[in-house]
């Protein structure tokens, strides 16, 4: 769905793609696909960590309620979300933290070699990871993958053959596990670790550098960036406000017509110019006729 004539102009002079991962170039249904455990009782560490989770709605979140599969909770007294970070709370007289790697530093929390080495072995391998401490200790590292979206990598290629300068990726996963991506789907530049707010500066970076933009996400965050974009492409089972702010939305969340949406907007503007184009021809044939009519007329007696 284009929305407008001014679109379908803006779109067909995009020379760089923009794209979020979660939800755009994933399915956006991660799963627990590895747990690092540093305590005796696994099981309780688990259970701490579900009943956090079951007071956020971030898709990392129902990863692990779905892994955990608990059939009673802990109660929860009280949660502070950390923007950018993760979750800290209060339950069973239990100081808990659940997020990245930069909650755990900002609280103080020791990582040992044995942690760090686990940490970046699952990063390398393309795993989003959630940290849990429970009384100032590091008790889990939990490694989730999100499966890549059907016709991604193809869609990508299709757009380089389009002409298509720059596929960049911004994420808020941490760096490596963006370029286990990246490097899989063969997109250009990809920069992890960032906040909306980070995403929308580099849109303006990219724009003052004279760039044209397209940007495509799915969700609530990426509104900032779907608006300030030259032209915002939405996911079509993403967030109302997404949908709403964007200019084009994939129906169906069929990431493979983004490519035939962008050769659509290229092919109308051509059929649109070549129009013009004969039309300005056709009046001035005409006239040329009638000035050659007049001149004509003019030399007979």
């Amino acid at each position: 769905m284009i929305k407008g004539g001014e679109v379908i102009d803006s779109f067909s002079k995009v020379d760089t793609f923009v794209f979020d991962k979660t939800g755009t170039l994933t399915l956006g249904k991660p799963s627990v696909a590895a747990i690092k455990s540093y305590t005796e009782d696994l099981s309780d560490s688990l259970k701490v960590v579900a009943s956090v989770e079951r007071e956020s709605d971030h898709p990392l979140g129902q990863a692990i309620l779905d892994y955990a599969k608990m059939s009673s909770y802990l109660p929860v007294t009280q949660t502070n979300v950390v923007k950018g970070q993760g979750i800290k709370a209060i339950l069973d007289d239990k100081k808990v933290l659940v997020g990245n790697k930069s909650l755990m530093n900002a609280n103080n929390i020791k990582l040992t070699k044995k942690i760090k080495d686990d940490t970046h072995q699952l990063q390398i391998s393309g795993h989003s990871l959630v940290m849990v401490a429970i009384d100032g200790q590091l008790s889990l590292l939990i490694g989730i993958k999100d499966q890549i979206r059907p016709g991604v990598k193809e869609t990508l290629s299709h757009l380089k053959e389009m002409g298509i300068k720059e596929l960049i990726m911004l994420t808020g996963d941490n760096q490596e596990t963006a370029e286990s991506t990246a490097e899989e789907l063969g997109i250009t530049k990809v920069y992890g670790n960032l906040m909306p707010e980070n995403k929308a500066d580099y849109i303006r970076k990219l724009q003052n550098e004279g760039h044209q933009t397209a940007f495509v996400g799915d969700g609530v965050n990426d509104s900032p960036s779907l608006t300030l974009s030259d032209i915002g492409i939405a996911m079509g089972g993403g967030t109302e406000v997404a949908i709403e702010t964007s200019d084009v939305v994939l129906m169906k969340s069929n990431f493979e017509k983004l490519a035939e949406a962008y050769r659509l907007t290229k092919k109308t503007l051509r059929n649109m110019q070549e129009n013009i184009l004969i039309a300005l021809t056709t009046i001035l044939l005409l006239v040329k006729s009638k000035i050659l009519c007049k001149i004509s007329m003019s030399f007979i007696p």
